[in-house]
C-alpha cells in the first residue's frame, strides 16, 4: 500500500513533478526530459494505470482519498495529500478534479513497428496545439483508427491537456513519430499504405468517390489548424480527398474533420 503523506509547503521537493504546470513552454521541455507526464482525473488516472504505466507519485486533495483508496492500495508510489490551495500554488492553476497522477512515459515504438499491424492510419503534420491532438486521438480510438504516426513538429500526445481532452485515448491508440518529413513518408506507402491526404481543395475527390474504406491499407493525413497539410506533404500523397461542405463553409476544425474521415475511412470494419 502507498504511504499517504500529507503536504503543507508549496515549495516541498517532493512535489517537483507537478510544478508550474500551466507554463506550457517548460513543460513541453520538461516531461520528455524527465521522462514523465501528468494524469488529471480519475477517469485518466485509471486509463493509464491500465495501459500499463507505471505510477511516479499522485497529487491528491483529501476528498479524493477515498475515491481512489483501490488504486492506492495497489501502489508503492507516494501519495502526496495537499489542501486545495496548496495544489493551486504548486500547478498554477485550480485543480478542480482533484487528483493527479505522474505517470513513467515508456519507450515509444518505431513507425515500423506500428505499421506492421495496422490497416488505418492517421498521420498528422505539424499539429501543435494540445486541444487538437486530444481531439484527434480521442476519435481515432472511438472510430477505430489503427494507429497514429506524427511529423517530427507535433505537438505532445502526452502533454496533459492533450491526455485530458482525449479522455485517455492516447493510451489507447499506438503512436510514433517520423524521423523525417515528408520523406518519412516513403516508408508508409512501402509498408503498402495508400496515403490519402485531406484537403479542401476543390481539385480532390469527396471521401465518398476515393472509397477508402474499401482500400487494404490507408494512411489519412492531416494538417494543422488553417494552413491544412504544406505543399511537399501534399506532393508526397497518392491521392487527394475532401469533405464536401454546404452552406459556404469552406474547412472544419481538423478536430472535426479528423472524425469525419475516420468515419469514412473505417465504415464497414468491425470495431472491437
Amino acid at each position: 500500500m502507498a504511504e499517504l503523506i500529507t503536504v503543507e509547503d508549496p515549495d516541498d521537493p517532493r512535489l517537483h513533478d507537478y510544478t508550474d504546470l500551466t507554463d506550457v513552454e517548460l513543460r513541453r521541455r520538461r516531461e520528455p526530459a524527465e521522462g514523465l507526464f501528468i494524469a488529471e482525473g480519475e477517469k485518466v488516472i485509471r486509463r493509464a494505470r491500465d495501459a500499463g504505466y507505471e505510477m511516479r507519485s499522485m497529487l491528491l486533495s483529501a476528498k479524493w482519498v477515498d475515491a481512489m483508496r483501490d488504486v492506492i492500495d495497489e501502489l508503492t508510489a507516494p501519495v502526496h495529500v495537499v489542501s486545495p490551495e496548496v495544489a493551486e500554488r504548486v500547478t498554477g492553476y485550480h485543480v478542480h478534479r482533484g487528483a493527479l497522477a505522474s505517470m513513467q512515459r515508456k519507450p515509444l515504438p518505431t513507425a515500423a513497428e506500428v505499421l506492421r499491424t495496422a490497416r488505418r492510419v492517421a498521420v498528422m503534420e505539424s499539429v501543435n496545439d494540445h486541444t487538437n491532438i486530444g481531439a484527434i486521438f480521442r476519435s481515432a480510438a472511438a472510430l477505430g483508427m489503427d494507429a497514429v504516426l506524427l511529423s517530427p513538429d507535433c505537438a505532445d500526445p502526452l502533454y496533459r491537456r492533450s491526455v485530458k481532452v482525449s479522455m485517455g485515448a492516447v493510451f489507447s491508440v499506438p503512436y510514433a513519430r517520423l524521423g523525417i518529413w515528408p520523406g518519412g513518408l516513403e516508408a508508409v506507402r512501402e509498408a503498402g499504405f495508400t496515403l490519402l491526404a485531406l484537403t479542401p481543395d476543390e481539385k480532390a475527390k469527396t471521401l465518398d468517390e476515393a472509397a477508402p474504406h474499401r482500400m487494404d491499407r490507408v494512411a489519412l493525413m492531416l494538417g494543422a489548424e488553417g494552413a491544412g497539410l504544406s505543399t511537399r506533404a501534399l506532393a508526397a500523397a497518392d491521392e487527394w480527398v475532401r469533405i464536401p461542405m454546404s452552406h459556404g463553409v469552406d474547412s472544419l476544425n481538423v478536430g472535426a474533420a479528423a472524425a469525419v474521415a475516420f468515419y469514412a475511412v473505417t465504415t464497414g470494419r468491425p470495431q472491437e
